[in-house]
C-alpha cells in the first residue's frame, strides 16, 4: 500500500511539474489530453488511480515519456530493471498485461515495454503525437497488429515498425500466449503551448 501511495505521489509531482513547464492550465491540459479537470486535480493531489490510457494521453500532450511521469530521478550510469519489480500498467480481461520497463534518457527518449497478450485479447491505443514511432518484436506466440484499420499478422521472431500517430491496436492471435517487446520512440523536445496535441 505504501509503495502505491509513493508511486502516486511521484506521478502527481511529475505531472504538475511537466504541466507547469509546458505553461498549461489544468483546463487546457484536460482539453488537449481529453482528461477531465476533476481527474487532473485529483491526480495532482496524489488521489485516484490513473489508468494506462490516461497516462499515455497526458505524456503525449506534455511531450514526455510515460515513465517520466512515473519515475523519480535516476542517478545510475547503468540501470537494470527486473520485470518482477515493475507493476503492470495495463491488465487485460484474459490475463494479459503491459509493463513499462524503462525509458532511456536524452532529448529523444525511448520507452521499453514488455507485453503479454492472450488469444483474442486486445489493447486499443489512441493516436500518439506526430513523430512517435513504435516497434513491436514478437518473442513467443502470434499477434495481430492493427494500424489505421489495416491488420498485420506477426509471429515469433518478427518485428514491425510504424508511425504511431494513427489509431492502432495489439491483439493476441493463435492458440497460445503472445509475448512481445515494444519500443516507443518519442520525438525530441516538449510539446509547445498552442501546438495541438
Amino acid at each position: 500500500m505504501a509503495e502505491t501511495e509513493a508511486a502516486l505521489r511521484t506521478v502527481a509531482t511529475n505531472v504538475k511539474a511537466a504541466r507547469t513547464r509546458a505553461g498549461l492550465s489544468l483546463d487546457e491540459l484536460g482539453r488537449r489530453a481529453q482528461v477531465s479537470k476533476g481527474a487532473l486535480v485529483a491526480l495532482e493531489k496524489a488521489q485516484g488511480n490513473p489508468n494506462l490510457a490516461t497516462l499515455v494521453r497526458l505524456a503525449d500532450t506534455l511531450g514526455v515519456s510515460v515513465s517520466a511521469l512515473m519515475q523519480g530521478p535516476q542517478d545510475d550510469r547503468v540501470r537494470i530493471v527486473d520485470a518482477a519489480d515493475t507493476e503492470p500498467l495495463w491488465t487485460g480481461d484474459r490475463g494479459g498485461e503491459a509493463r513499462l520497463m524503462l525509458t532511456t534518457p536524452g532529448p529523444a527518449p525511448v520507452e521499453v515495454w514488455r507485453w503479454r497478450l492472450e488469444p483474442g485479447e486486445t489493447y486499443p491505443s489512441h493516436p500518439h503525437q506526430a513523430g512517435v514511432h513504435e516497434t513491436v518484436s514478437v518473442v513467443t506466440g502470434r499477434m495481430t497488429l492493427v494500424v489505421d484499420g489495416a491488420e498485420h499478422d506477426l509471429g515469433a521472431g518478427q518485428t514491425a515498425a510504424f508511425a504511431a500517430d494513427a489509431p492502432h491496436a495489439y491483439r493476441g492471435a493463435g492458440t497460445g500466449t503472445c509475448t512481445l517487446l515494444m519500443t516507443v520512440h518519442l520525438p525530441p523536445g516538449p510539446v509547445t503551448p498552442g501546438r495541438p496535441a
